[in-house]
């Protein structure tokens, strides 16, 4: 896997052509683009087809019962994605009604990703929600839960990739958010790596949005981060 595709761009607007721009910018140096829940609802499926230069990662992070994820799963399946996310702790059944839901493609499905623990959260934060497990333990609980009811891969933070990599083999493809550049402000992230660290790790793929899109020439920020993975 050369570095660029190991980079993700997240698009991170509801501006349709801000982000045509930025796709524009860094389509050279990126694997694929990320569109998530902000663009999605403000766009739609009209703005999805409208982002070119590579493939697309839509972030939806699906999570509701098995029935209407499977029924959303399939309605975004003519966007023809590359990856989709849901959330692992939906549970087996959801997990399972999205891959069953995705198969339905053929072999140009898209790729299903289950989001174990958001990088936003800390141990407090997981207290404070009914959960006495680590961030490691969680992930890795919800991780195998995942992966055993048909996920294709994994979203985890770069704390936990190691874990990961080394509990499921290469066979598992795990996207890591959460990456900031040496220097970068973390934002309203809890658990961070730069793009060296995270993809020594075991990570597959890489998501950067706002050190890229936040900087002034989003374009040479892409290509930089690309040539730190190499």
């Amino acid at each position: 896997m050369t570095a660029g595709k190991r980079l993700i761009v997240a698009l991170d607007t509801v501006d349709v052509g801000q982000a045509r721009r930025w796709a524009n910018a860094v389509s050279p140096h990126a694997g694929l683009l990320k569109l998530g829940l902000e663009f999605f609802l403000a766009n739609g499926a009209a703005g999805f087809v409208d982002i070119t230069g590579g493939p697309i990662f839509l972030d939806l992070k699906l999570h509701d019962i098995p029935n209407t994820v499977a029924g959303a799963v399939r309605a975004v399946l003519p966007l023809k994605p590359r990856m989709l996310t849901i959330h692992a702790c939906g549970g087996a059944a959801m997990v399972q009604a999205a891959h069953q839901a995705a198969t339905s493609a053929g072999p140009d499905r898209p790729m299903i990703l289950a989001v174990t623990v958001l990088t936003s959260l800390g141990q407090d934060d997981l207290n404070a929600i009914g959960v006495a497990a680590t961030p490691a333990e969680q992930a890795l609980r919800l991780g195998r839960l995942a992966i055993e009811a048909g996920a294709d891969g994994l979203v985890c933070s770069a704390w936990e990739v190691a874990l990961l990599r080394q509990t499921f083999g290469s066979a598992v493809k795990l996207v890591v958010p959460g990456i900031r550049p040496a220097g970068s402000a973390t934002g309203d992230q809890a658990r961070t790596m730069t793009p060296e660290q995270a993809v020594s790790a075991g990570a597959d793929w890489i998501v950067v949005g706002r050190p890229i899109t936040g900087a002034g020439d989003p374009g040479a920020a892409a290509a930089s981060i690309a040539a730190a993975i190499r």
